[in-house]
């Protein structure tokens, strides 16, 4: 297991994150019905397992299971007798939590209400990294700011981060962040893997640029990239992508990703989610890829891909069947920018 800097911090984390969504019951008539299964037993196994395999870092969120996810967490850390310092717990507030206008949002009110409820039921007095978890169209972004920024000075979280936000959005957080004085984001949650790369257009520059670390969630394309579907798959295709088809994906696309994959894996003697987790985790502005399981079979078998070394060749195959369709303006600056790429200046030439 590598540990990579979070974002512009001295904190490191591993580069497998165990994800927590599936903890909870699973609600019919809900989407944690097609998503969360995993009860108290359970949930200490896996948190269990990942923390032996050299996990410290765990993602939750208040939203996730209305709460208990992060309750069944907590109490898996306590049943474990882990020290909480060598655990990095990030969790995520913005998400419907009530039947009232202000359950919801990224509002001062319902920061402030809702990490203290995080906080009781991860039973921990400090959160290592909190997220926002998608945009609030009505909520300035100083407000949110503001918030987390005080939050870090009464020592109930310790950094901030964002999850689903455009790049202009985040760019513009980053500057009423220095021009204030509030602690800046230092991490992005966002949806990554082969089968879409869209990040790569303008977040993966900005994070570049402002050495923010990039948290993925979904590598696997909500299972779409697990090897049981599309055409050669081997099984029948059960699982969370038969009942619930998120994240959005270009299935063609992914078919073509998943047929060069088969062939790496076998390969490799692996198989293609290991082949679909290392290709995300080979990228140099990954910080850490998210996982999740209910089993602990499933939870081993994610674990696995950081054995999994593709080499010079296996990452150009891939890069090519999965890479982005041209799009301005993005063609027209690697046009025009070719003349000022840092190469020595001949003025006779």
């Amino acid at each position: 297991m590598r540990y990579n800097q979070l974002g512009n911090t001295g904190l490191f984390v591993s580069e497998i994150c165990l994800g927590t969504m599936t903890f909870g019951e699973a609600v019919s008539g809900t989407i944690w019905g097609s998503i969360a299964d995993v009860d108290q037993k359970a949930a200490d196994q896996i948190v269990e397992r990942s923390l032996a395999a050299g996990v410290n870092f765990i993602d939750t969120a208040d939203v996730y299971s209305s709460g208990e996810s992060e309750r069944l967490l907590g109490q898996a850390l306590k049943n474990l007798d882990v020290p909480r310092k060598d655990v990095v717990i990030a969790t995520k507030v913005y998400g419907v939590m009530g039947d009232k206008p202000n359950d919801r949002g990224a509002s001062r009110g319902h920061i402030m209400d809702s990490v203290e409820a995080s906080l009781k039921r991860l039973q921990t007095d400090h959160i290592d990294l909190y997220q926002i978890h998608a945009t609030d169209p009505v909520t300035p972004i100083d407000e949110t700011l503001r918030a987390f920024d005080d939050l870090i000075s009464r020592g109930l979280v310790r950094y901030v981060g964002v999850s689903n936000w455009q790049a202009w959005r985040i760019a513009k957080a980053l500057g009423i962040s220095e021009r204030r004085g509030f602690a800046r984001f230092e991490t992005v949650q966002a949806y990554y893997s082969i089968a879409g790369r869209d990040l790569e257009r303008e977040i993966v520059p900005l994070m570049n640029e402002e050495k923010i670390g990039l948290m993925v969630w979904s590598p696997l394309a909500g299972g779409l990239l697990s090897g049981k579907f599309g055409p050669g798959a081997p099984g029948n295709g059960e699982g969370r992508r038969a009942n619930f088809d998120f994240p959005p994906v270009d299935k063609d696309k992914a078919w073509a990703c998943v047929a060069v994959m088969r062939e790496i894996a076998e390969k490799h003697g692996s198989n293609v989610a290991a082949v679909a987790l290392a290709y995300v985790l080979a990228k140099p502005f990954v910080t850490s890829v998210i996982i999740g399981a209910k089993r602990i079979d499933q939870l081993d078998q994610n674990l696995a891909a950081v054995k999994l070394k593709l080499d010079a060749g296996d990452m150009q195959k891939l890069d090519e069947v999965s890479a982005l369709a041209p799009e301005y303006p993005g063609w027209m600056l690697a046009r025009q920018g070719v003349a000022r790429r840092p190469e020595p200046f001949e003025p006779n030439a």
